[in-house]
């Protein structure tokens, strides 16, 4: 399962974290589409809220990115965040 948190840091404030679980946590908001499982814990629900994760596969690489209507600015590589 890919888990996506938020937390403090990176040039805008805010930056997104992914890692790979194996369990879910009690509280973790789970989301569910076509096979893949995201786990988004309590404290970072309200910042994605509305957000869109895709993955990228590109000629400078692949990466997940975050579509985040909650965002008012963000660096250059997307990575952070602020609102």
């Amino acid at each position: 399962m890919l888990r996506v948190s938020v937390e403090g840091g990176g040039c805008s404030g805010f930056q997104y974290k992914f890692d790979i679980e194996r369990a879910k946590a009690e509280d973790d908001l789970v989301i569910e589409r076509d096979n893949a499982v995201v786990l988004v814990d309590p404290s970072s629900v309200p910042f994605l809220a509305g957000s869109e994760v895709d993955f990228v596969d590109d000629l400078i690489g692949a990466s997940f990115r975050v579509v985040n209507p909650n965002a008012t600015a963000s660096c250059g590589c997307g990575t952070s965040f602020s609102i």
